[in-house]
């Protein structure tokens, strides 16, 4: 499953400066085509650069197909590359998931392709290695074949176009996302409403890790975890940190939304159709890392 327009929002500090339409033979060619094309990381110290939804990442590492506690989902798509802290956290999820009842790891569906970059299908982010798609499903099976990982599919955990919960939800599913975004690594988690409703109404104790999950659109199959930028990557710019509370008003007037749904506004705008990312859109640093071998 793929993630929808994920969020965006004004990031903390400056654009950096990008390749341009000039001094380089394929500036103006859509970008998700050359990043697309590439099937290893590049040679290069690990760096991500730009933004979630506009960057390259540099020296990304892959994460294996099968580990003891995961298993990489739709491998054909080869979108199992990240920055080596989010195989790191990766790895690190999938040894709580496998201590939970009923399952033995994660099903893990898309991070990034191996230099970052616009995708040719499915996402407006991952594109700096820092993203992650975990499935919702419990992976109970780590022996799948290549050919069962393509076909086999996560489930809904959503009832009321996700305004609830559905039957598929279980406390195993809560400590996984609190476990996921009590991670100092962590920038912020995406799930439907619901969902961060449910959490926001059993959460006892420190409730501080409930800020860091965000309602947004679709996730109902999988969540997305956001990481920050790693300490001392200068080119990678982080999205603004999510508002000072536990976001659980924020979640409700989602949920109410869904039910209840607002007329609409006659003065909204038509929103602008989205433009494709050339390559000259891209950081500056993005360029050396498509040549680099």
């Amino acid at each position: 499953m793929a993630c929808g327009p994920e969020p965006d929002p004004p990031a903390s500090a400056a654009a950096l400066p990008t390749i341009g339409t000039s001094g380089h033979k394929d500036s103006l060619k859509p970008a998700k085509q050359l990043f697309g094309a590439e099937r290893a990381g590049s040679q290069s110290t690990p760096a991500p650069f730009g933004t979630y939804a506009k960057g390259c990442v540099a020296g990304a590492a892959r994460l294996a197909e099968t580990g003891p506690t995961w298993q990489v989902m739709r491998l054909s798509r080869n979108r199992n590359w990240g920055h080596p802290e989010t195989i790191d956290f990766i790895e690190d999820l999938s040894r709580v998931a496998a201590r939970q009842p009923g399952w033995n790891g994660l099903y893990v569906g898309d991070l990034s392709q191996p230099r970052g970059g616009p995708m040719l299908t499915g996402h407006a982010s991952h594109q700096i290695g820092l993203d992650a798609d975990i499935w919702l499903r419990p992976a109970d099976n780590l022996s799948l074949t290549a050919g069962q990982r393509e076909n086999i599919s996560s489930i809904s955990l959503r009832r009321n176009q996700g305004a609830y919960v559905n039957d598929n939800w279980t406390p195993q599913h809560a400590e996984i996302l609190k476990a996921a975004a009590s991670d100092p690594r962590v920038a912020r988690i995406f799930i439907f409403p619901g969902a961060k409703v449910q959490l926001c109404n059993t959460a006892t104790g420190d409730r501080s890790w409930l800020r860091k999950i965000r309602p947004w659109y679709g996730h109902h199959y999988h969540f997305h975890v956001r990481l920050a930028c790693p300490s001392g990557t200068e080119g990678c710019i982080d999205q603004t940190p999510p508002p000072p509370g536990d976001g659980c008003a924020d979640a409700q007037a989602w949920v109410n939304n869904i039910l209840n749904p607002p007329p609409p506004d006659p003065d909204a705008k038509p929103r602008k159709p989205r433009t494709e990312i050339r390559l000259a859109d891209l950081p500056a640093q993005c360029a050396t890392v498509l040549q680099s071998r």
